[in-house]
């Protein structure tokens, strides 16, 4: 009797894995369209409170890390900065999801000549001192990164990309078993991490981000066009492969047109708060 190789039993089991994991995918409606009519379907492998969860463990370790290394909330001035914009922007995030004002917000600096920033899923936030001091924000110029980073939390893509970075795993943990290899597998906690830190999002996952981003900023009082000084500031400082943060997004030229496009939808928003 003809054997079955190895190979092929992993992509035929992989195959099978996919399909289910895709079968069992609920979707689900995290965020309103807002002015800016952000309105995309979603489809989730996992739940919120598990990723929330998850990224509370990731979150704690690494402050913990930051603290150790004497890297954590160093100086005052630019830790009460942050603190001011996030408590500006939490409350108008209620726009965009009713829920959200009520996460267990949290804002820290790390000391690091890094220029980048970002949100875990359920609002633990982080924001470099490379980014304040390199690029010389305005308060206006951090609520848009701030705003920006607060809008994927709010989309859950974190949750998204957690999804999808488990059913990879799941596939490549069967493909590793079947080949003899061990467990290629990560806990929940690092996945977030590392989707939330390290690996760059979606093209798409950033153009929504961007749009409510500038609406939270203009809903919170900040002038939304500061995002595209930002992002040009950012370009500048690019020669050496970029900030971490330019380079996770779309095209630098379509990406100031999008933003100037939705800056410009949001002002009356702006204008309203400002009075």
């Amino acid at each position: 009797m003809k054997t079955t190789s190895p190979i092929l039993r992993f992509l035929v089991s992989a195959a099978l894995v996919a399909a289910g994991i895709l079968v069992g995918c609920s979707t689900a409606e995290t965020t309103t369209a807002g002015t800016v009519g952000v309105d995309r379907d979603q489809r989730f492998a996992l739940s919120s409170e598990e990723v929330n969860k998850a990224a509370d463990q990731a979150y704690d370790k690494t402050m913990a890390q930051a603290k150790k290394k004497g890297a954590l909330n160093r100086n005052p001035d630019q830790v009460r900065l942050v603190r001011e914009v996030s408590k500006r922007l939490i409350p108008v995030t209620s726009a965009f999801r009713k829920d959200a004002p009520s996460w267990k917000w949290e804002s820290n600096v790390i000391s690091s000549k890094e220029v980048n920033a970002w949100c875990m899923p359920g609002g633990k936030m982080a924001v470099y001192s490379g980014l304040i001091e390199q690029l010389r924000v305005t308060d206006d110029e951090l609520a848009a990164v701030m705003g920006h980073e607060i809008a994927h939390a709010l989309r859950e893509h974190g949750r998204e990309r957690a999804s999808q970075q488990m059913a990879q795993q799941t596939i490549i943990g069967i493909g590793a078993a079947l080949l003899g290899i061990g467990d290629l597998g990560a806990g929940l906690a690092n996945v977030v991490a590392d989707v939330t830190v390290g690996l760059p999002y979606a093209r798409n996952f950033e153009r929504e981000a961007d749009r409510i981003g500038v609406e939270l900023a203009a809903r919170a009082g900040y002038d939304p066009h500061a995002a595209v000084s930002l992002w040009k500031k950012m370009l500048k400082v690019s020669g050496n492969g970029g900030p971490t943060l330019l380079s996770t997004h779309p095209a630098p030229e379509e990406r100031i047109k999008d933003l100037e496009e939705y800056s410009a939808k949001v002002m009356p928003l702006y204008k309203q708060a400002r009075r």
